[in-house]
């Protein structure tokens, strides 16, 4: 067993022409039974060998792609040419941001920390309390999904155009009741978008407040993902 991480890269092609662009480079099969979702496999793109990893941290049909550091440039090169066409776009942090929140992703060490248990940070379909014994389960014993003190809740700014940064206290009632973890506009929805830690009496459709800067900005709890709540998209 060896570590490969400082010689290994990682390129995210993404979007709903995902397989198109693919396509232009590879003869491998990509399609939803060639390449399941969160499935992997060996496949070659552009001749550079690559690992495609079915996920996607933004909310769109795609694959992580690994390879070597010394093959990124040219693995970049071979998508960037076959994506011309096809409108692809170089996009960045911000961007992967917003369609993460979108889809409700959450982040570690941002919206969720070890001060959080997954109930709360809305991720309690990852947790099996029927199995016999694992790491955490007696921490967990007598919680649900149904009865957290707190929630991770998905907040949509009502004028559609105030922004925030992260971290600003939230008020429910004049009360100050949380803060928010992460924001950013969702241009998919074409809102703002905010999560942030709400007592679990605040409900979906409920108003709140966001301080920023002195000013308060008024958002409704929202159910959560705003985009594509079905996984159509990216499973299809």
């Amino acid at each position: 067993m060896r570590d490969t991480t400082g010689g290994t890269c990682c390129i995210g092609l993404w979007g709903p022409l995902a397989r198109e662009v693919v396509g232009e480079v590879s003869s491998d099969d990509f399609s939803n039974d060639g390449l399941k979702y969160f499935r992997a496999k060996k496949v070659v793109i552009g001749g550079v060998p690559v690992t495609a990893m079915r996920l996607s941290y933004v909310g769109e049909l795609g694959w992580e792609l690994y390879t070597s550091a010394d093959n990124g440039q040219r693995l970049w090169d071979a998508l960037w040419k076959a994506g011309q066409p096809f409108g692809i776009i170089a996009a960045g942090r911000a961007a992967f941001s917003s369609l993460r929140l979108e889809k409700g992703y959450r982040s570690w060490g941002t919206d969720m920390t070890t001060e959080h248990d997954p109930f709360e940070a809305g991720l309690g379909f990852a947790v099996k309390m029927t199995k016999d014994n694992f790491v955490g389960k007696a921490a967990l014993e007598g919680r649900t999904e149904e009865n957290p003190g707190r929630r991770l809740r998905c907040l949509t700014v009502d004028d559609g155009r105030s922004l925030v940064l992260g971290k600003e206290p939230v008020f429910y009632k004049d009360q100050a009741v949380g803060y928010v973890t992460s924001a950013a506009y969702g241009y998919s929805v074409a809102k703002p978008i905010a999560y942030a830690y709400l007592p679990g009496e605040v409900s979906i459709g409920d108003s709140v407040e966001i301080e920023y800067f002195g000013r308060r900005i008024v958002a409704t709890v929202t159910q959560d993902p705003l985009y594509d709540p079905t996984m159509s998209r990216l499973r299809g």
